[in-house]
């Protein structure tokens, strides 16, 4: 399969921690690494690790980040040729601080992401892939906001699958915007945190029907130990999670998650099949260190799939 991708490139700084530090205190790392990151990045790659023809939109800048960011999507063999260079913004980060478990806080950058710029794109881009796979931090703001706008609607005028995924840091710059730019995709995916602040809701019961309110009719939420929840017209199901031992960074766990969620299905899949891969998809991402430090292969999956 074809997937075009678009969302952040970034590099991600990671300081291992016993806790989160308090206001005006210093703790010592027990370990900190630079890894490529951002949501885009980690899309492209674990697709393209799963065996398909992957092309990324994003931008960098033009500095020494930019060749880290974009390692691994490199040694996957994504195809860069929608990739902008920024000259005047530097490459997106995140400060990740990892405590115990692999739970993780996060402060982030935006750069060169955010400026994304519309004119390059060309409605024919899509015509050589079979489905999109968005990152919501691309409708934040800034130009990549329009640049994701018009890969919305050409997906829709080609009536292509398109599967967006929200992001925390997404839904608490943009909020409830987001439902109107992304009104009609065929997959919303989430996490519990972000379906709670988006919907205004108390629970999940409550977020679900305020977005089967707003027309959403396919969604796929990650509920942490819990496994995950798929919605589709036919009702609400609860997928259990699969045990994976030596957790240690779940940053990209929701990436992996949506990148082997949006594999299973466009390999003719179930809804339900492809979210019980995805719960492993998730899990066995969060075994790495770094976003894309444990990248998916077919055989992961497959084992799980007889």
């Amino acid at each position: 399969m074809r997937f075009f991708v678009l969302g952040d490139v970034s590099v991600d700084l990671l300081f291992f921690v016993e806790r989160i530090p308090e206001p005006g205190e210093e703790l010592p790392a027990r370990r900190a690494l630079m890894k490529p990151g951002g949501a885009g990045g980690t899309l492209a790659a674990q697709l393209a690790s799963l065996g398909h023809r992957v092309y990324l939109a994003g931008r960098v800048g033009q500095d020494p980040f930019a060749e880290l960011a974009l390692s691994r999507v490199r040694e996957v063999g994504v195809d860069l040729r929608y990739l902008q260079e920024d000259p005047e913004h530097t490459t997106s980060s995140v400060l990740i601080l990892v405590v115990p478990g692999g739970e993780r806080a996060m402060v982030s950058a935006e750069g060169a992401s955010r400026y994304l710029d519309p004119a390059l794109f060309k409605p024919r881009f899509l015509d050589q892939a079979d489905a999109v796979v968005l990152s919501a931090y691309a409708l934040v703001g800034g130009p990549s906001r329009s640049y994701a706008a018009e890969v919305l609607e050409a997906a829709r005028r080609r009536e292509m699958p398109v599967f967006a995924d929200l992001g925390t840091g997404a839904v608490r710059a943009a909020g409830r915007e987001l439902l109107r730019h992304l009104r009609g995709v065929d997959w919303l995916l989430m996490n519990q945190a972000e379906l709670l602040a988006l919907t205004g809701a108390s629970s999940l019961s409550g977020g679900i029907a305020r977005l089967r309110e707003e027309g959403f009719r396919h969604l796929a939420i990650k509920v942490g130990a819990m496994g995950s929840i798929l919605v589709t017209p036919e009702g609400e199901e609860l997928l259990e999670p699969y045990p994976v031992e030596d957790i240690v960074d779940s940053t990209g766990a929701g990436d992996a998650y949506t990148a082997a969620f949006a594999h299973a299905l466009l390999s003719g899949r179930s809804p339900l099949e492809a979210g019980r891969l995805a719960n492993l998809a998730g899990a066995l991402a969060a075994t790495g260190l770094g976003a894309q430090g444990r990248l998916l292969r077919l055989e992961d999956l497959e084992v799980k799939a007889r």
